[in-house]
């Protein structure tokens, strides 16, 4: 008959073996999304060994000296960045967890904050445009970083402009299409921008349209100027040959 003493005895031989460190948790890509209430960020890593690990990390191939950078803390093995800057704090980090048998190195975690900074506060040129002709409002928004939504606002309307057959905005660069332009289109043009993870919006400053009543065509404008245009003209064959 087995004697029921002996395998907590054994169990307890398994326990108390020493050896190197192995990691339970390691760091991830990761994106924080970063606002006016947000001051502290966790990078987790968690390793188990004997006798325990301690631990330190790298950020861009650098090691981070937590005594000399007040920004950075450990938590166990766990990064505490403080008061995260969106730029300053981006990279690649690695866990390094140490004891008497050896050293593990984490998988590499690239970390990015999510940010969106403020519109220019300078007046956008106004936007000269015939009737009938497409006109391209820039929406140029300002540094950020994370999923984006573009909206904008006509006239200081409270709700959105919609979308239709003539309008179009494009989520890739918020720039704004219009058409064929009608009367109804002359106003004040308003590009809107949220950060979808952060939640903050900003506004540019308006932009105004207007019909050109001249009967020239526009010139092709910068992308500094603020708006887009190009002519359209009209072709017919006659007599075998194309002319306008």
């Amino acid at each position: 008959m087995q004697n029921p003493l002996k395998e907590p005895c054994w169990q307890l031989i398994i326990w108390n073996t020493r050896h190197g460190p192995v990691f339970t948790q390691e760091p991830s890509d990761s994106i924080f999304p970063l606002s006016s209430d947000d001051n502290q960020v966790f990078i987790n890593c968690k390793a188990k060994g004997n006798p325990p690990p301690h631990y330190k990390w790298k950020v861009d191939g650098r090691e981070i000296n937590t005594e000399t950078d007040l920004n950075y803390s450990l938590v166990e093995g766990n990064l505490l960045i403080s008061n995260p800057h969106a730029i300053n704090h981006r990279g690649t980090y690695q866990c390094i967890a140490t004891n008497t048998f050896g050293t593990i190195v984490s998988r590499e975690a690239k970390v990015q904050f999510a940010f969106l900074q403020n519109f220019s506060s300078k007046s956008r040129n106004t936007v000269s445009v015939r009737e009938g002709q497409a006109v391209v409002l820039l929406c140029g928004p300002p540094p950020h970083y994370g999923e984006m939504k573009y909206s904008w606002v006509f006239n200081g309307q409270r709700g959105f402009l919609q979308q239709d057959t003539r309008r179009f905005i494009s989520q890739r660069t918020g720039n704004l299409y219009i058409a064929k332009v009608e009367p109804s289109d002359v106003g004040n043009y308003t590009c809107v921008v949220r950060n979808l993870m952060t939640n903050a919006t900003v506004f540019s400053s308006p932009a105004p349209v207007v019909l050109r009543r001249d009967g020239k065509h526009p010139l092709l404008a910068s992308a500094a100027s603020g708006y887009l245009t190009h002519r359209t003209d009209t072709y017919c064959r006659r007599e075998g040959k194309l002319r306008r």
